[in-house]
């Protein structure tokens, strides 16, 4: 009775010291599921507990029963071998001693299996096929991607866990040796030290000997498996091998490593056996012939492969190399989605007229001379209203304006919580969200250079119905860091009015109530006394977590990788949040890493669409064909949404995403290459093209615009980047992602003729910078305490021609200035005109009239003198800009263009002298 009354006390005092290390896990856990369950997602949430639980609990029960009868083994052949004098008690004692250290170490070795494999173990039985299979070892690229991981990793856990079991036979050794061992060891009377006894028995210290080989012939077996093991997975690693001219198994890999690797694996069989033979029968050169053997066959191996590499490889490498090379282009491309590219010639031709322009005015009228830089810089300074609100980042996008297709910039205004009062309840009941956008067309300009607003102030103003926000409020956003507490006794401030402010209670279905026990258990969880005793919150009063988008779906599903670029999407007069997420790998066989040190595989499989008043989160497939989200959907089929299912409007605004499209072409600047011989030599290596930006040359920004590619029917949203060969000017290639309608996801890449110079973007800021009109007015601006910025120059292919446009922005080297666009420059064949909107430049370049310029260098038709004033004073503009021309053209050496400008400033000055009489 008495020794169930102690047990019952040790159980609740270890109930009371569970309960006090693991309180705040506890408070979290239940916060977390009332989170997930209010997102619809408590089963991804419980997943993972679940997994861990039915693998965890059968791991920590088999280990330790195995792990204890492994000890008493011991024990027990401890006692058989050496004469112990024992008692009940002792014997009762080292049980107990023995079950604290099985269940001691099969506890942590099931929390970290179960810790931190959950994921893999249920990829690896979940495992959706590949359509490819590995070219040396014919396995199902699945095996690479899912379930090689796992069990590399329980490989490396697993000798970690026999380390760790020779740690516990040492020290067990030890508590047998120094506890339960009278006739072997005794007690120095002049330290009081442990020593071995003096006289011991020679038949006691063989029997010591014999237990001692006995573990060293057990341990080395385990250890020869191991290495065999080892050997085995190490084949596999060969598909990811740097060796070779390319990433993946090369000859050598093939020819030479796998067969040692191979022959190892076995010896490390064979020596196992040898080993246990050997100590058996004291021959030690028997037990010691394994692992000579495997030293031997590694040194001869790894030498081999050198000798091979050196003399058979490198003098015939192409020769040699050319299937693993095929290898690695193959499964790169498919690694990145660059195996279904359209690819069409483009001449680049200079024979673009005035009809060309009209026949493609929705392309001309989207050329975008505003860039998202100054443009957030204007909507903070003009359209920030009050301290406290934030734009943080412009997004771009596309809306039918009036019924014409228009790309826009807009931001979200925010609330920044650093910004509002400390108080607890200004920053968690006051204060809750933001209010409104900012939205302007990239393409139109005031009159003082700034953007034009189309949706504006608060609450929200616009004269476009497609652009109308009923339903401003943003409650989460990408800077709203702070929890907030809705319906409570104190109304929220909804927007400035005034000399008062409007409020308002929130009308949503987002927040987690708080009544009951709720207000306590967040009130641990927040470490907020006020929330606990404030006043102002009632039963119905909720509570919203999470409500930075971008921790928000990290949250719900950590293993997909997200865009670090939300951007705001406006439908029927409410907003939305759309976050690209991106399933990757490092584990794709053969594929070149180039995802920064996230692998070698990436696919845009989820588009997630955040309400930014409820919070309602969804993550709709982009991608069926993936396997990993298919994996992935098997995994956690509450999770995904089918894209059918989303929303018209919304699913109007998804876009191919910057950052997929960004690693896919500097991937694509070496992989575009398909003959194996050009691949080899690198002989026609591309680079993204530069640009100058500011005062500074930079790698290009790949840009959304809105036009109508060549042979197509209508504009379409673009995605585009131009290519300039190795170390050269001139361009080469557009690589273009589009991303309407059932186009979505595709790409095209525009090869450039290399038979002739088509001018790449250096080359044409080379031409702005030697232009004497644009150089003297650069001059100029920096000298009156002003300075010029250069926007970036915009490639866009209208027919079968390229037209270049950068815009030209002023800013006062004062702090409280912004930069304000001045003048566009459009560069077209050999002519640049370099004017104050994108219209009048193009009119300078292919005149007003409909009909198209005379081809060759022919000028804009000049207006007739009888016109009056204003036409005299517009062939005065036209008589200054066509000797400039001339002028350039004497300088370039171009006489034929020389002489025609000459002609035509003579045909003008007659018309002024016509005018004048």
């Amino acid at each position: 009775m008495k020794h169930g009354k102690r047990v019952l006390v040790f159980v609740g005092i270890g109930a009371v010291i569970i309960l006090l290390t693991s309180f705040t896990t506890i408070i979290n856990f239940i916060t977390d599921y009332q989170w997930f369950k209010e997102l619809g997602y408590e089963q991804v949430f419980l997943t993972k507990l679940m997994t861990q639980l039915k693998l965890g609990i059968p791991i920590f029960i088999v280990l330790t029963g195995l792990i204890y009868f492994y000890l008493l083994s011991i024990k027990k052949d401890y006692y058989k071998k050496v004469n112990v004098i024992t008692a009940a008690s002792d014997e009762k004692r080292m049980n107990r001693v023995a079950l604290l250290a099985a269940a001691f170490v099969s506890f942590f070795t099931s929390m970290a299996f179960t810790g931190s494999l959950w994921y893999e173990l249920l990829q690896f039985f979940n495992a959706a096929p590949f359509p490819t299979t590995d070219p040396i070892f014919g396995r199902n690229i699945s095996f690479y991607m899912f379930q090689l991981p796992l069990i590399q990793r329980i490989y490396y856990m697993l000798i970690s866990f026999i380390v760790l079991m020779a740690i516990l036979t040492f020290i067990f050794y030890i508590i047998l040796l120094s506890i339960r061992s009278p006739k072997v060891f005794e007690e120095a009377p002049e330290t009081g030290t442990i020593r071995m006894k003096r006289g011991m028995p020679i038949s006691e210290g063989k029997k010591l000997l014999d237990i001692a080989i006995r573990q060293v012939m057990l341990v080395g077996v385990i250890f020869f498996l191991i290495l065999g093991l080892g050997y085995y997975l190490r084949t596999f690693e060969l598909l990811y091998s740097p060796r070779g001219v390319a990433y993946g198994a090369s000859f050598t890999d093939v020819r030479v490593t796998l067969w040692m690797y191979r022959a190892l694996a076995v010896l490390s069989l064979l020596s196992a056996g040898l080993w246990i033979a050997g100590i058996r029968k004291g021959k030690l050169r028997q037990a010691l012939l394994g692992p000579i053997m495997i030293i031997a066959i590694g040194i001869l191996g790894n030498g081999a492969a050198m000798v091979v590499q050196n003399f058979v490889v490198a003098p015939d490498e192409i020769s040699k190399e050319r299937p693993y090379l095929e290898y690695n282009i193959a499964f790169t491309k498919e690694a990145y989605g660059l195996n279904n590219i359209e690819i069409q010639d483009f001449p680049a031709e200079n024979n673009l007229t005035r009809e060309d322009l009209e026949r493609n005015q929705e392309t001309v009228r989207n050329i975008r001379i505003n860039d998202y830089r100054p443009t957030l810089q204007f909507y903070n300074q003009r359209q920030g209203i009050r301290p406290y609100y934030q734009f943080n980042d412009v997004d771009i996008d596309r809306y039918s304006i009036d019924g014409q297709y228009t790309q826009v910039f807009l931001s979200a205004r925010e609330i920044d919580s650093k910004r509002v009062n400390e108080q607890w309840i200004n920053q968690h009941l006051k204060y809750t969200h933001g209010y409104g956008v900012a939205l302007s067309p990239v393409n139109t300009i005031t009159a003082e250079g700034s953007p034009r607003l189309l949706v504006r102030n608060i609450p929200p103003e616009t004269d476009i119905r497609a652009l109308e926000v009923t339903r401003p409020e943003i409650y989460f956003g990408e800077i709203t860091n702070q929890y907030i507490i809705t319906n409570t006794k104190e109304k929220e401030f909804d927007y400035p009015q005034g000399e008062q402010n409007a409020e308002a209670v929130y009308e949503g279905t987002a927040g987690i109530r708080l009544g009951g026990l709720n207000k306590l258990i967040y009130a641990i969880r927040q470490g907020s006394l006020k929330l606990l005793v404030s006043g102002n919150i009632t039963g119905e009063s909720r509570i919203h977590l999470y409500r930075n988008i971008n921790e928000r779906v990290r949250k719900i599903a950590p293993f997909i990788y997200y865009d670090e670029d939300p951007y705001l999407i406006i439908d029927e007069g409410k907003l939305y949040w759309m976050i690209d997420g991106y399933t990757v790998s490092e584990n794709y066989p053969y594929a070149e890493p180039y995802v920064g040190d996230r692998g070698n595989y990436i696919r845009n499989s989820v588009k997630v669409v955040i309400d930014a008043y409820n919070g309602t989160t969804t993550y709709y497939v982009a991608d069926e064909q993936d396997p990993v989200i298919q994996t992935l959907g098997k995994v956690f089929p509450q999770l995904l949404t089918p894209m059918d299912q989303m929303p018209a409007g919304i699913k109007a605004h998804i876009r191919y995403p910057q950052t997929l499209f960004d690693i896919q072409a500097e991937v694509y600047r070496t992989y575009h290459m398909r003959d194996i011989d050009v691949f080899y030599t690198k002989e026609d290596l591309w680079d993204i093209a530069r640009e100058m930006y500011e005062r500074k040359e930079q790698v290009m920004e790949s840009h959304y615009n809105i036009m109508k590619l060549p042979g197509e029917e209508q504009e379409e949203f673009i995605l585009s980047i131009p290519y300039t060969p190795k170390n050269k000017p001139n361009m080469t290639a557009l690589l273009m992602g589009r991303s309407d309608g059932e186009n979505y996801g595709k790409l095209m890449l525009y090869r450039l003729p290399k038979q002739k110079n088509v001018y790449g973007p250096m080359q044409i800021e080379s031409k702005i910078d030697q232009d004497t009109n644009i150089s003297k007015e650069f001059s100029l601006w920096g000298q009156q305490g002003s300075s010029y910025i250069r926007g970036n120059l915009l490639t866009i292919p209208i027919e079968n021609s390229l037209l270049y446009v950068e815009p030209i922005y002023l800013k006062a080297d004062n702090e409280s200035s912004l930069p304000e666009v001045k003048r566009v420059i459009v560069f077209y064949g050999e002519r640049i005109a370099y004017e104050e909107t994108l219209e009048e430049a193009l009119e300078v370049l292919f005149g007003k009239a409909a009909e198209a310029p005379a081809p060759g260098l022919q000028s804009p038709q000049i207006p007739d003198a009888e016109e009056g004033e204003e036409d005299i004073q517009a062939l005065i503009r036209k008589a200054n800009e066509v000797f400039n021309r001339s002028q350039e053209a004497q300088r370039a050496g171009n006489w034929s263009e020389y002489g025609a400008r000459i002609e035509e400033l003579k045909s003008i000055l007659e018309r002024l002298n016509q005018g004048a009489q």
